[in-house]
């Protein structure tokens, strides 16, 4: 959790919405059916010296790994991080205190499993109005250790989806939800000013219940391919 989402806007209408200077966006295609590593666009803000932090709009891999990792790729699942303990997680620690990021997404999808049958029914999870949700996650940047320092291919964007306790609208779904965060904390999260501790999660969390308890959930098909399709409800496609 949440291990798959969907993000349907253009790259152009992202930049215009977040007032935001476009990156390299040559592998990102809006995409029904997201999954741990694709390439997925986040909001962040990055300062150099005494500079004025510069907010870009850039692609990531959706797995977080961390500058210390001696290759792409770690030994568990990182496409989430718990927010009651990524302020303490080696992974994640670094992140929390300035690589924070808004990841856009148009809803989730979670499956919820019969106790009994241990048949899992797939839901698409997502605002009632369709408004673009904003998940609290992090960043970090990873360099290949065996191409050399002027190579552009060199470094990888990789990035986290913060997750919480279900709020009680979700939790008979799942026990974990992401912590979609209200519009008036964006600026404050992606801050690379405001140095990020255990506080300033449990701050988004608290923030985030709201919204969460707000988002509607339809029972969808299989989770497959990548169409409109998938966020369909299942009454609606028959």
């Amino acid at each position: 959790m949440c291990g798959r989402f969907a993000m349907d806007k253009e790259t152009d209408d992202l930049i215009q919405e977040f007032v935001a200077e476009g990156g390299d966006f040559r592998d990102w295609r809006p995409s029904y059916n997201i999954s741990p590593t694709d390439p997925v666009p986040i909001l962040l803000e990055s300062k150099k010296g005494d500079e004025p932090p510069v907010r870009r709009l850039e692609l990531a891999r959706w797995s977080l790994v961390p500058s210390w990792s001696k290759e792409l790729k770690t030994k568990v699942p990182t496409f989430n991080a718990r927010a009651e303990s990524a302020a303490e997680k080696p992974m994640f620690k670094a992140s929390v205190v300035s690589k924070r990021a808004i990841v856009p997404a148009i809803g989730y999808y979670e499956w919820q499993t019969d106790p009994e049958t241990k048949k899992k029914t797939p839901y698409f999870i997502h605002s009632a109005d369709g408004e673009l949700m904003g998940f609290a996650g992090l960043y970090a940047w990873w360099a290949d250790p065996a191409k050399e320092r002027g190579d552009d291919d060199r470094w990888h964007l990789t990035t986290t989806i913060l997750t919480s306790d279900a709020v009680k609208t979700l939790e008979h779904i799942h026990d974990r939800n992401p912590v979609p965060l209200p519009r008036e904390l964006w600026d404050h999260w992606i801050d690379p000013t405001v140095v990020g501790d255990q506080a300033l999660l449990d701050e988004a969390v608290r923030a985030a219940v709201a919204v969460a308890d707000q988002l509607v959930f339809d029972v969808v098909g299989p989770v497959t391919g990548d169409s409109p399709e998938l966020i369909r409800p299942i009454r609606e496609q028959g």
